[in-house]
């Protein structure tokens, strides 16, 4: 298995465990914001042409604080629940339908690739207004001194 690709002819037809691990670029993630592995834990269930996947997916997100502008690396830990077919088993109006809608992708009856999947969950869960910790006070609006460091005495006060 190359990463997130899973060899469909190398699992057992019940539960298989299975583990994969990645680098960002792997998975189609940016380098600056994402500079650690990408780690999946999966319970993969095949059964006949129907395969489902279901587990985590980790890793760190570099980010910057929209309050005081520090960089940071924000843990994450998010699920991930994929149903596959082999391609063929529906007309192709039908398959693009339930692939636009995320509610089934297809696979060639040799491998499943979960990189944009897994590259999309991360990328839904990075907050919209990353905060390095959520009683961060920011920075002075006047001067641009960081609250953080204590008592702030702004010199455009003076």
């Amino acid at each position: 298995m190359t990463s997130f690709v899973l060899d469909l002819a190398t699992l057992r037809p019940a539960v298989d465990r299975v583990e994969a691990e990645g680098t960002a670029a792997d998975v189609g993630l940016p380098q600056p914001e994402w500079r650690e592995v990408v780690r999946g834990v999966f319970q993969v269930e095949k059964s006949g042409e129907r395969v489902s996947v279901r587990g985590t997916v980790q890793s760190r997100a570099h980010l910057e604080c929209v309050r005081c502008l520090r960089e940071f690396d924000l843990p994450l830990e998010v699920p991930l629940v994929v149903y596959a077919e082999r391609t063929g088993s529906a007309s192709r109006e039908e398959q693009e339908a339930l692939e636009r809608d995320d509610h089934m992708m297809f696979h060639d009856g040799r491998r499943l690739d979960l990189r944009e999947t897994v590259r999309e969950a991360l990328l839904l869960e990075v907050p919209i207004s990353p905060h390095c910790r959520e009683d961060c006070p920011g920075l002075c609006p006047k001067c641009g001194a960081e609250l953080s460091e204590g008592p702030h005495v702004c010199p455009a006060e003076r």
